[in-house]
C-alpha cells in the first residue's frame, strides 16, 4: 500500500496484529522491502510485533526522484578522500524524516526500530533527530561513518561499482546481483544457488533502479562520521554484525557498541553482508531482546 509521508508516497507493507508492538524496518542501499525475507517476517510475527517494511524514497515501488539527476561518485568519493564536503540530491536525514513521517502516519506515537547497513544509519539518525518515535534500536552490519574505521578491499569495492553487462536484459542484471552476493556474502552460510537467484529474479521484476542506488551512495559519501550524533541515543540498543562481513567490517559494530550508551552487541562467527536463512531465529531474537529493554 502507497502511504504519504514526510510530503511523498511510500510503499508499505504491514504485516502483523493492528495490537502487536510496531517495529520498523530500515533496508540498505538500494534495497526493497522485500530484502527483509518473509520468513524472517513471519518468525517476528509469531514473537508479537506488527513488522513495518517499506521502500525508502526513490526505490522499489516509493516516489522516484530521477529528476535529481545521476551523481557523480567517482567525484564525490575523491571530494570524501580529501576531506572536503560532498552535495547529495538528498540525506540520510531526510530518509529518517521520511520515516518519522511514516509512523506518525500509521498513527502510531513510536515503534521499535531496526536498520540493516544503510538502513542502520538512517535508524542512527532517527533515534537521534527523532528520539521520541525510537523505542529500541536494532543495528545491523552498519557503522558510524567514522574514517579511522577499516574499510572494505578493493575486490569488495569493484564488486559494489560493477554493473551488469546489459542493463537490459533480465538475466545479467541478475546474475550481476549473484556475483555481488557472492562477494559480500555469508561465507559461513553460502544460499543454495537456485533460491538466491530466484529470490533476486523476483526483487528485479519488482523494481530495478540504478541511478536511485547512485544517489543513495552519495549520500552514504556526504554523510561522514556520525560518531558525534552516537553519544544522542540513548534508546535500548543491539548490535548485530557478522565477524566475516567484508562490506563493513566487524570492528564498526564493536565501535558502535562502544559509543552507544548501554548498547549490547552479537557478534556472529561466518556471518557477512546479508541475511542468511539459518540465522532468522537468532535475528529475531536479538530485535525482540532490545524491545524487551525498552
Amino acid at each position: 500500500m502507497q502511504i504519504s509521508a514526510n510530503g511523498i508516497s511510500l510503499e508499505v507493507d504491514d504485516r502483523g496484529p493492528a495490537s502487536g508492538q510496531p517495529l520498523v524496518m530500515i533496508m540498505g542501499l538500494g534495497m526493497q522491502l522485500v530484502a527483509w525475507p518473509e520468513g524472517l517476517v513471519d518468525q517476528l510475527v509469531a514473537k508479537g510485533f506488527r513488522v513495518i517494511r517499506f521502500d525508502n524514497r526513490d526505490v522499489g515501488l516509493s516516489q522516484r526522484f530521477d529528476h535529481l539527476g545521476v551523481p557523480n561518485i567517482a567525484a564525490g568519493a575523491v571530494k570524501h578522500t580529501l576531506g572536503m564536503a560532498v552535495a547529495s540530491p538528498y540525506r540520510l536525514a531526510d530518509l529518517a524524516d521520511d520515516t518519522a513521517a511514516l509512523i506518525d502516519a500509521l498513527g502510531l506515537q513510536s515503534a521499535h526500530v531496526c536498520g540493516a547497513s544503510m538502513g542502520g544509519m538512517v535508524a542512527q539518525h532517527l533515534a537521534a533527530r527523532h528520539p521520541q518515535r525510537v523505542r529500541s534500536l536494532t543495528l545491523m552490519m552498519t557503522t558510524s561513518g567514522a574514517r579511522r574505521l577499516p574499510q572494505p578491499g578493493w575486490k569488495v569495492r569493484m564488486a559494489l561499482m560493477s554493473r551488469p553487462e546489459n542493463a537490459r536484459d533480465l538475466d545479467s542484471v541478475i546474475e550481476h546481483f549473484v556475483r555481488l552476493y557472492g562477494v559480500i556474502g555469508s561465507p559461513g552460510y553460502p544460499p543454495e544457488p537456485a533460491t538466491l537467484r530466484e529470490r533476486l529474479a523476483m526483487s528485479v521484476k519488482r523494481s530495478y533502479r540504478p541511478a536511485a542506488t547512485a544517489r543513495q551512495l552519495m549520500a552514504i559519501v556526504a554523510d561522514g562520521d556520525r560518531t558525534p550524533m552516537l553519544a544522542q541515543i540513548r534508546q535500548p540498543t543491539q548490535i548485530v554484525h557478522g565477524l566475516a562481513d567484508p562490506l563493513v567490517p566487524v570492528e564498526a559494530g564493536r565501535e558502535l557498541a562502544r559509543r552507544i550508551a548501554g548498547a549490547q552487541i552479537d557478534l556472529i562467527e561466518g556471518m557477512g553482508h546479508d541475511l542468511p536463512q539459518p540465522l532468522w531465529p537468532r535475528f529475531a531474537a536479538d530485535i525482540a531482546a532490545a524491545a524487551g529493554r525498552a
